[in-house]
Parts: structure tokens; C-alpha cells; sequence
């Protein structure tokens, strides 16, 4: 595997002093938000081709420019060209989700006693922040830097009672993309008064590139995880641990994505027709990121690492995902044209007692660090 690395003599250079600094930030103009606000897309990049691009709506993950094995480089996230699409049809494309990613049951939970009735959003259940989460609001960009890292940092306050959820929350995200190929992404949040927080970032991925066409279920999958979280109809955990060991949800080794999702005989292929699943990597969130996916593009040679400190890692191939988006390069998204890998604490946590906590209190922080390495294949 090669990864994007300084070669020795730039390296030299810059650490004489005689080289300008290998990362960049640009910052330019992306269209309006639905009140009219100003809309920023900032732009992260390295000397070996990575970019990355960052909406101040939503903070959205807007782009992923990489090179493959021959050093073409494509964009390898889905998305849109401009806000229209975003305001339109956004689909979670690049977002940042919250104030609780994923599912719970019945848009119901409870505080110390007290009962709270959030936006539902996904049938009687809520999703992802309810109606308007975190994804569909202007953030603030708090700071540029360049130098050995490119970074921006966004923020937003989510204030009291938005959505139904307890508590002024004040969340920043933060984007760093080094010369090693790496995007780090930092999600922390504070309250003032007990609430819960599951934020992540749900940008779709195909290595093939976004234009390419191609689908992902020739990429090879594969996450360290022992057990699932499998849920119901309604996409709601059930409580229980399964082990994954004989199921097509097994991919302790890399597995070829096409090659079981559409095995009709395991009652979870059949509820997320296709793969949609919270897969266990720890049971508790870790004080430094540890490796929750990898997958690689045979035909590409490009490569994926996602790392985080969160305890489970939702997988989901673009199931639902109808022609009805047409994304940046002109083309109508299809099911399975691309992946989310959403690290996270596992759906519906609040309602659960065997999940652990998803509760933040006043004095703590949250944080979700997320990395993705992009590489190639030799």
C-alpha cells in the first residue's frame, strides 16, 4: 500500500525553511441557504492531490478529491454542484447529523424522569436530528489554518427545546487534512443541562469515483466487528448482540460488498434491503481512534481507512438511494452507487440500557473523532 507521503527532499526543504507550506485553504463563494444566507465552501488541500471540500451549511462534507494507483485523481464522495440540490433533495450527502444520529424508537426517551418528545421523522421514529437537524443549519465558521495541517473549524449552537432535545448545545466540527493523506474530522459539543448527543458525519463514498458510474459492490469491506446490533422492521434495535460469525453481515475479513447483500434468507438484508446495520467495534467510546472500516477499490487501487473513538460503526449502501438525485457530475444516484460508514454510539441508545450512555451533562464534552486515510494499493 503507498500512501501519500512527502518525499524526502520536500521534506528537507520544508523543514529548512525554503519551502512554502505543503497545505492550503481556500475559501469561495457556494450560493445561498434557504433564509438567503451566504453559503462558504472551504477547501482543504495537500501537494499530492487530496482535497477536501466544506460547506458552512451543514457542514457538509462536500467533496473528496483523491488519486488513484496511476495518480488520476476523481472525487469520491456523492453531492452537489450547488446549494440547489442540497435544499432540494439533501439525502444526508456529506452531512454532519445530529443532535442524535441514527434512530430512536418512537421519538421518546427520558432524563432523570422526564419524558421527551422529539420530531419524528423516519415513520413514528426519529432520525438523524429530527425534521431540521444539524445537517440543514447555517454554521458559523469560527478558523482557517494552514501550515503542516489544513484545517476550518465550524460551530453551531443548538439551542434548548430545537427538535424537542433538553439543553443548549454548542457543537464545533472540525476538518484537518495533513500531507500523509489523512482527513480528520473532530466533532465536540457542551451543554447546559443533561441532554443526549450521537454526531457523525454520513457522506456516501465510492472509490470508483463519483462520476465513474460504477457501483460499490465490487469494493472489498471489511470491519473488525464481532457482533451487530440487528433490529426490526422498523429499523430499531432489538436490544440483543449478534454474532455475526455465518451471517452475510460478516466481514471480520475482506469481503467483496455484492457478493452476499442480496441474500434474502438473513432477516436483516431483507429489513435495510441491503446492508443498513450497526456493527459493535467496542462497547464503550475510547480515549484515542481505533480502525472501525477499510475498503478498497480493486480496480482503482485507491484504499480507506476509517478510524474513530466511537464504539460502533453503522454500514449503509445507499439502499434507498432511487435515481430521483442527481448528483455533481450529472448523474442519477441508484441504489448501491455508493457507502456510508457512520461511527457513532449504536442506534436508539437512550432507550436501551444494555447499549451504555449516549448522555452529556453539563461540565463534560463530547467527542467524536473520526479519520479517514486515503492510500492506493501497489
Amino acid at each position: 500500500m503507498r500512501n501519500f507521503m512527502l518525499g524526502t527532499a520536500a521534506m528537507l526543504a520544508l523543514m529548512a525553511g525554503t519551502q512554502a507550506l505543503a497545505t492550503s485553504v481556500q475559501r469561495s463563494p457556494f450560493g445561498t441557504a434557504g433564509g438567503g444566507e451566504a453559503v462558504e465552501v472551504i477547501t482543504l488541500a495537500n501537494s499530492h492531490g487530496v482535497k477536501a471540500r466544506v460547506l458552512s451549511y451543514g457542514a457538509i462534507l462536500q467533496g473528496v478529491d483523491t488519486p488513484d494507483r496511476a495518480g488520476r485523481s476523481a472525487d469520491i464522495t456523492l453531492g452537489y454542484a450547488s446549494m440547489a440540490g442540497y435544499l432540494k433533495a439533501p439525502n444526508y450527502f456529506g452531512a454532519t447529523v445530529g443532535r442524535y444520529a441514527n434512530r430512536i424508537r418512537g421519538g421518546h426517551f427520558e432524563i432523570d424522569g422526564t419524558r421527551y418528545t422529539l420530531a419524528t421523522n423516519n415513520g413514528a421514529n426519529a432520525l438523524h436530528g429530527g425534521l431540521k437537524g444539524f445537517d440543514k443549519r447555517m454554521w458559523r465558521v469560527l478558523s482557517v489554518q494552514q501550515g503542516p495541517t489544513a484545517s476550518v473549524t465550524l460551530g453551531y449552537t443548538s439551542q434548548d427545546g430545537e427538535e424537542g432535545y433538553p439543553g443548549t448545545l454548542t457543537v464545533t466540527a472540525t476538518y484537518a487534512l495533513d500531507e500523509a493523506g489523512a482527513l480528520t474530522l473532530t466533532y465536540e459539543a457542551r451543554t447546559d443541562k443533561p441532554t443526549i448527543v450521537n454526531i457523525t458525519n454520513h457522506s456516501f463514498w465510492n472509490l470508483g469515483g463519483e462520476a465513474s458510474q460504477r457501483s460499490i459492490l465490487d469494493h472489498r469491506l471489511m470491519i473488525p466487528a464481532e457482533t451487530t446490533t440487528p433490529v426490526d422492521q422498523s429499523l430499531i434495535p432489538t436490544g440483543a448482540f449478534r454474532p455475526v460469525a455465518g451471517t452475510p453481515l460478516d466481514f471480520r475479513t475482506p469481503h467483496v460488498i455484492g457478493d452476499r447483500i442480496r441474500d434474502g434468507r438473513d432477516d436483516q438484508i431483507v429489513f435495510g434491503q441491503g446492508y443498513d446495520e450497526n456493527y459493535v467495534i467496542t462497547r464503550q467510546v475510547t480515549p484515542t481512534p481505533h480502525l472501525v472500516a477499510r475498503v478498497e477499490d480493486p480496480q482503482t487501487g485507491r484504499v480507506m481507512e476509517v478510524s474513530s473513538n466511537q464504539p460502533g460503526v453503522q454500514l449503509y449502501t445507499g439502499n434507498f438511494l432511487d435515481a430521483t438525485a442527481v448528483g455533481k457530475s450529472g448523474h442519477a444516484y441508484r441504489q448501491s452507487d455508493a457507502l456510508a460508514l457512520e461511527p457513532q454510539v449504536f442506534p436508539d441508545t437512550p432507550n436501551q440500557p444494555g447499549f451504555g450512555s449516549a448522555r452529556l451533562n453539563p461540565g463534560q464534552v463530547y467527542r467524536n473523532i473520526i479519520v479517514y486515510r486515503f492510500s492506493t494499493l501497489r
